[in-house]
């Protein structure tokens, strides 16, 4: 089967295996992939620690980043790759500050991020998969990085809810929610394949609710 979209984002909270689904499917597809790079970020071990303090800078850092890779990556699509298949979106980044931020620092955030949005291409189709806090959490714990080891459930939580408000506010956008609590896509080749069916059905515009 082919992917039906031509710009497709895989979102979800953190640990909730967006950038293995979206490798997996671009490698399947020949698709362009875009990954998030976060992992040279000064500001993300300390906010950890001190989220207080490295909140802003860090949330205004990832969005120079990210807009600066989709900016780059967007535009310059060839004819050998016309499917686009990242692991974030630009709405990411209002997303975390929304739920990182106090109510002056986000207002700032906002002023810059409305001009840089409108500036980048929406995603054809934004796939959330959803995982519970304790899958999450195991998710985490896996991968290992350091700096991630101490993470709350209620920070996730935040998360989570500051992505469901914002598909909510945003309902005109086409959104697939994936509950993807029994399944493993990254190790189970008949999960993948019923990830890969969900995400190329016809959605049309609006919300739409699934389990893998």
């Amino acid at each position: 089967m082919a992917l039906p979209y031509s710009y497709l984002a895989i979102e979800g909270n953190i640990g909730a295996g967006k950038t293995s689904l979206a490798t997996a499917l671009a490698k399947k597809h020949g698709a362009r992939l875009v990954l998030e790079e976060f992992a040279e970020n000064p500001f993300l071990p300390p906010f950890y620690e001190n989220p207080d303090r490295y909140a802003f800078p860090l949330e205004l850092s990832f969005l120079a980043e990210r807009f600066s890779q989709l900016k780059n990556e967007l535009a310059n699509r060839n004819l050998f790759q016309s499917v686009v298949v990242s692991d974030y979106f630009i709405n990411k980044s209002y997303i975390f500050a929304r739920a990182n931020l106090g109510a002056d620092e986000f207002e700032l955030f906002n002023q810059l991020f409305k001009i840089i949005e409108s500036n980048l291409p929406k995603p054809d189709l934004l796939a959330y998969l959803y995982l519970p806090v304790e899958k999450l959490q195991e998710n985490i714990k896996k991968r290992g990085r350091v700096y991630e080891q101490k993470i709350a459930d209620q920070y996730l939580q935040n998360i989570e809810k500051s992505y469901f408000t914002f598909m909510k506010q945003h309902k005109k956008m086409r959104v697939v929610i994936i509950d993807t609590s029994d399944v493993d896509f990254v190790n189970n080749p008949a999960d993948f394949l019923r990830m890969e069916e969900l995400l190329s059905a016809p959605y049309k515009p609006g919300i739409h609710r699934v389990k893998a």
